[in-house]
C-alpha cells in the first residue's frame, strides 16, 4: 500500500472518502473496491435482522423508540410484529 499520499492530487471521490475517514481508511477502501461500482442501501439496518430484533426487544410500549432507532416505520414494524 502507498504510505505518501498526496491528498491534493487525489480523484474527487477518494478525496472525499480520505476527509471521512481519513487516508489509511481511504486506502483500505481503495485497495479493497477499486474499480468496483458500490451502492449503498439507504437504510442502515438490514430488514430482516430489524423484524427479528424488534420481535425480540419490543415490550408493548417501545414501538415508538424501536422505529427511531432502527429507521423504519412504526407500521412496518406491527406488521412484523404481527407475524410472530
Amino acid at each position: 500500500m502507498i504510505n505518501d499520499i498526496n491528498v491534493a492530487a487525489l480523484h474527487e471521490s477518494y478525496k472525499r472518502l480520505s476527509e471521512l475517514v481519513g487516508v489509511a481508511g481511504m486506502q483500505k477502501v481503495y485497495a479493497e473496491y477499486r474499480g468496483t461500482q458500490v451502492q449503498y442501501p439507504m437504510r442502515l439496518y438490514d430488514h430482516n435482522a430489524v423484524s427479528q430484533l424488534i420481535r425480540k426487544n419490543y415490550d408493548g410500549t417501545n414501538l415508538k423508540e424501536l422505529s427511531q432507532y432502527y429507521g423504519y416505520s412504526q407500521r412496518w414494524m406491527k406488521e412484523q410484529l404481527k407475524k410472530m
